[in-house]
């Protein structure tokens, strides 16, 4: 019989609201000691770690805003897709009685919060993938809005930016979503750029390549590149944490590369804050663990 994976789900939300991974918070405590002092941007960064040092304390939200809940489900097979998204929906609405999560999900139509994150079939956000062996993996990634308003998609080419279809192209127009973002993405961010697909899967793509850590690199050598180059460039604009300037806009950048229709080349950028949370559930064997 398939597992009831509510409280281990439940779980998992608790520690992605609260907890701030190890490699952002080494990145961010690595960003701060850069940064001059009594500037700004190291004003602004001590303020960031005191805050993500009391969430972890008493176990509240990293940020009052605490975003849309993306879940990405690996499953073995033979199990119900439908029971596991319930269960998913039932976790998220108990962690938003518990306050872990605010409740987000507003009915566009009528401007009605349903006032426990629930809501229709694309609320919370679920993506299902069957795989081999006999554990479930569940990543989850709380988006908030201020990050998801300035994520943007470009097509190739772009001749207001001189952008051809090639990774010279990618890198321009990530730097120009950067620019655009200025402070209100809450900088320093992280970019998740999805190049080629269609409109759809490459959004997605985009969101799915931020379960990467800060500190691997891509398999790709090219894309590795890339994504050091983005990283580094942006870092050099000047716009710092919050948009008060300093060296440090952009913590990282990770990259996937999808198939596209010959008459098409998107590049989807989705812009994370500086509160990068995302967490990893492994259940195998009655157990769960985390990361």
């Amino acid at each position: 019989m398939q597992p009831d994976l509510t409280e281990q789900i439940l779980e998992l939300v608790r520690l992605t609201a609260t907890d701030l991974p190890p490699d952002i918070e080494k990145t961010l405590r690595e960003s701060r000691d850069e940064e001059e002092e009594g500037s700004a941007a190291r004003g602004a960064l001590d303020t960031i770690l005191e805050n993500v040092k009391m969430a972890r304390d008493n176990s509240t939200p990293i940020c009052q805003d605490t975003g849309t809940p993306l879940f990405f489900v690996n499953y073995p097979e033979g199990w119900s897709t439908r029971k596991l998204k319930r269960q998913i929906q039932e976790a998220v609405i108990q962690a938003t009685k518990k306050s872990y999560l605010r409740p987000n999900s507003v009915n566009t139509l009528t401007g009605k919060n349903t006032g426990d994150n629930s809501g229709d079939e694309y609320y919370p956000s679920v993506h299902f993938e069957e795989i081999e062996g006999d554990q479930v993996v569940i990543d989850l990634i709380l988006k908030g809005g201020g990050c998801e308003n300035v994520s943007t998609q470009y097509k190739l080419p772009d001749s207001s930016l001189a952008a051809g279809r090639d990774l010279d192209g990618v890198r321009k127009v990530s730097l120009d979503a950067v620019v655009k973002a200025q402070g209100k993405g809450c900088a320093p961010g992280t970019l998740g750029i999805a190049i080629g697909g269609d409109r759809g899967s490459s959004y997605i793509a985009s969101k799915e390549v931020l379960k990467r850590k800060l500190n691997d690199s891509n398999p790709d050598p090219s894309l590795a590149d890339l994504e050091d180059k983005i990283t580094d460039q942006a870092n050099q604009l000047d716009i710092g944490p919050m948009g008060f300037r300093g060296k440090t806009t952009v913590l990282g950048t990770k990259i996937k590369n999808l198939h596209r229709l010959p008459a098409s080349y998107f590049v989807s950028i989705s812009y994370m804050c500086w509160a990068y949370r995302r967490r990893k559930m492994v259940f195998k064997n009655g157990t769960a663990s985390f990361e």
